[in-house]
């Protein structure tokens, strides 16, 4: 017979169920902004990629990417990601809408791991160290970075949380 969902595991599922639409609401407007405002970040990927701002050594300058069609071609492709993690969180606010707690669960680690990747490796990891981008007083994201890293990373935590259910004692009956 299931068990009947006990006051925590309801809270539980409200939280997961706002927690995800945060983010996914979050990430589509960040999407939606890179879209219809597509040169304002795109110049802060060039400026990254290019190393402009940076300290000028020798011995990392080597790896700036000075090409403009290399440029956007990270940024298309920093926007296609960001779209399809919000269509994945989008749909797992869905599917706790819909109370199918399991498939949520899924589909919305999916997405927050998207997110984590994007911003954990590509902006902190890769822009950030690779590219020296903490070197840049002007076209430095970290901060914002770590802010999606750590939010996302607490919402992962949250919908995987035990539901709180009350298992029975054998001894009680």
């Amino acid at each position: 017979m299931p068990l009947s969902r006990t006051p925590h595991s309801t809270v539980l599922h409200l939280t997961s169920t706002l927690l995800t639409a945060t983010v996914a609401l979050y990430i589509t407007l960040v999407a939606f902004g890179n879209i219809t405002d597509f040169g304002t970040n795109q110049e802060f990927v060039r400026h990254v990629l290019a190393m402009d701002t940076t300290f000028k050594d020798d011995d990392v300058m080597w790896r700036a990417v000075t090409s403009h069609t290399w440029q956007d071609v990270v940024y298309v492709a920093i926007i296609v990601w960001e779209t399809l993690a919000a269509l994945v969180l989008l749909a797992g606010t869905y599917l706790w809408a819909r109370r199918d707690d399991t498939r949520a669960r899924s589909v919305s680690t999916l997405g927050l791991l998207m997110l984590m990747l994007l911003f954990g490796a590509g902006f902190v990891g890769v822009g950030g160290e690779w590219f020296s981008m903490w070197q840049s007083g002007d076209w430095n994201g970290l901060d914002a970075a770590m802010r999606v890293f750590v939010l996302s990373g607490i919402v992962l935590l949250v919908i995987h949380l035990p539901a709180g259910r009350r298992a029975t004692d054998p001894a009680t009956g």
